[in-house]
């Protein structure tokens, strides 16, 4: 029976660059695009008496290095009750597309976002060192700039009203 099932993966996912047949009986499938930060790989194998015993499920591949082991574990769990109810017959293709449907709720909990917002304030945040560079000179007085500042406070230390209007307008 699987002859007849891997035929027809082969058809189905023919020039679907997210499928691929690593040997006749195990076969990867990558869920979302190539650099979706969820997207991930599940790997089905089929042992001698599949499809009346479950493939073995695995999302071992290196694709999957940034998926944390309990989203891991719940995707696998959440396809282990798929292949429950499918035992006995060809289900490579039903996992595949179950996975497919369900890949925003099988990626609920991974910590995307934290990864993303990190890496865009990194981004953000780079071309502003320049800027407060140059802030902190506009701040940092000469010493004769500072004398005429001196001057200009009376007795008490505090600068008269209005001191540094000139400097608003310039």
């Amino acid at each position: 029976p699987s002859q007849m099932e891997l035929e027809a993966l082969r058809s189905i996912y023919e020039g679907d660059r997210c499928f691929r047949e690593l040997s006749p009986v195990s076969f990867q499938y990558r869920i979302g695009e190539n650099g979706d930060p969820k997207a991930f790989l599940i790997e089905v194998s089929w042992p001698e008496t599949y499809p009346q015993t479950a493939p073995v499920l695995s999302m071992d591949a290196f694709f999957n290095n940034t998926i944390s082991s309990t989203v891991k574990q719940s995707i696998l769990d959440k396809l282990m009750v798929e292949v429950e109810a499918n035992l006995g017959t060809a289900m490579t293709y039903t996992l595949f597309e179950y996975a497919k449907d369900n890949k925003e709720l099988f990626m609920e909990n991974q910590p995307v976002n934290t990864v993303t917002s990190a890496s865009n304030t990194i981004a953000i945040g780079t071309p502003d060192v320049p800027a407060s560079k140059k802030k902190d000179k506009k701040e940092q007085l000469s010493k004769t700039q500072k004398r005429k500042l001196a001057d200009k406070t009376d007795h008490k230390g505090e600068l008269p009203r209005g001191w540094n209007w000139v400097d608003v307008i310039k």
